[in-house]
């Protein structure tokens, strides 16, 4: 059963304002095929192809979330107040069963979005779409704020071809320290990248996340270039109660000098009940309002004015009814980490699927899984340790680093789908656990 989530009443005043709530106009991943793809398109789209039979993929994890009464997140958060938490190593019972680079994956779940902007006339109506594109990319964070992804093994991979959506995403880890993950995905309609690395600081009771990198997005029908930077997330009362993120900042998002659209993530307040807001404005490329969004990054974005009329532009996906025991994942998420039929001969050993400790932590076998966590991280230590010693410097095997704008940044190489087609035989990969 679908339930829908839990605080859509705080906008229902804004849909009563919609004269004629169309679905086809808000973007809802209902795992459907959108009519809107471009027609004709070759290419691969997914194990069965454009106009094969989709990929049949599971709807429920396997094992539910394992129960963590008896831990005690204090004794290894009181020895690293005030520090960059990337850099310590957690227990296997504080992950979710997802790498960081499938978290990545996430992001593109609302890619219907960047459809139908592809196919939309006029720039500042595309820049509506991207923005909402933008904060969809939160949502996953408000259901699932007592885990971490685990964090990815130098050299670790992850693709996902989604027939359905039209697109294909693949990832890679390309540095340890800094951690830094970059990925790729590629459509008829849209391109979206990033290299994502944060920083984050344990503050007593609350933790802060900061992102570092430039996501873009280019829509080649219109010669658009989209790109924008994450906000500040928070996540409160880790030390017990009930914890709930926050995502407070300014995000500019930018396309070439045709519009530009501002939104500002609101900080909850002591003083206020309002949490999760956003709002912002469009504006053309002469600097002129017009138009104005506003929502919450969990549920849903609206167009208009937020005391007057005001049209959906996206809708947050129902939630499975028992998300809450199966660390609050949702459809899409339930699916990042399964074998789909014909897969496992076309993944390099390297992908994410075959981590051996998050696979454990998937199937319930948890205290099997903490030392499988040790063992693949010292299996990345003395590899690194032996480079050092050759004098040897890593080098990714799909991404290569380049400066833009004085900035280092991580682009694809283009070379992982043609590799991908001899199944990675003609590639030395490494063994990562």
């Amino acid at each position: 059963m679908i339930v829908n989530p839990p605080h859509l009443s705080t906008l229902l005043p804004a849909l009563k304002k919609v004269s004629s709530f169309n679905k086809d106009r808000v973007s809802l991943d209902n795992e459907a095929l959108v009519e809107i793809r471009e027609e004709g398109e070759g290419g691969e789209r997914g194990e069965g192809g454009r106009g094969g039979q989709l990929a049949q993929r599971r709807t429920k994890l396997p094992c539910p979330t394992p129960d963590m009464a008896d831990f005690s997140l204090w004794t290894i958060l009181r020895k690293n107040i005030g520090k960059d938490l990337s850099r310590v190593s957690m227990p296997v019972s504080l992950n979710e069963p997802l790498s960081a680079l499938q978290r990545l994956c996430e992001e593109v779940q609302y890619c219907e979005l960047l459809d139908q902007a592809a196919h939309l006339d006029d720039p500042c109506d595309r820049m509506v779409k991207v923005a909402a594109f933008a904060v969809s990319a939160y949502v996953t964070a408000f259901h699932r704020p007592a885990r971490k992804p685990f964090n990815p093994i130098l050299g670790e991979t992850y693709e996902w071809v989604r027939e359905d959506k039209g697109f294909k995403f693949m990832a890679e880890q390309v540095s340890h320290h800094p951690p830094i993950a970059a990925c790729h995905c590629e459509s008829p309609n849209f391109t979206f990248w990033q290299d994502a690395r944060i920083k984050s600081k344990f503050w007593g009771k609350s933790m802060e996340v900061f992102p570092v990198g430039t996501v873009n997005v280019t829509i080649p029908r219109h010669g658009d270039h989209y790109e924008w930077e994450k906000v500040t997330s928070c996540i409160h009362n880790v030390l017990g109660g009930q914890r709930w993120v926050d995502q407070y900042g300014q995000m500019t998002i930018t396309n070439r000098g045709k519009c530009s659209c501002k939104l500002t993530f609101v900080k909850a307040s002591y003083w206020s009940s309002k949490k999760y807001e956003v709002h912002g404005d469009v504006y053309n490329g002469d600097g002129e309002k017009v138009c104005h969004l506003f929502g919450t990054w969990h549920e849903a974005m609206f167009c208009g004015e937020e005391d007057g009329d005001a049209s959906p532009v996206w809708q947050a996906a129902p939630m499975p009814e028992d998300s809450d025991q199966y660390y609050g994942f949702n459809q899409f998420a339930i699916q990042l980490n399964g074998f789909e039929e014909g897969m496992r001969d076309k993944l390099p050993p390297t992908d994410s699927r075959y981590r051996p400790d998050q696979r454990l932590l998937e199937e319930g076998y948890i205290e099997q899984a903490e030392p499988e966590k040790h063992r693949v991280e010292q299996i990345q230590r003395q590899a690194r340790a032996e480079r050092e010693r050759l004098g040897k410097d890593w080098s990714p095997t799909f991404f290569r680093k380049e400066m833009r704008k004085g900035e280092e940044c991580w682009v694809s190489r283009g070379n992982y789908w043609s590799h991908r087609g001899t199944g990675f035989t003609d590639l030395s990969l490494p063994t990562l656990w």
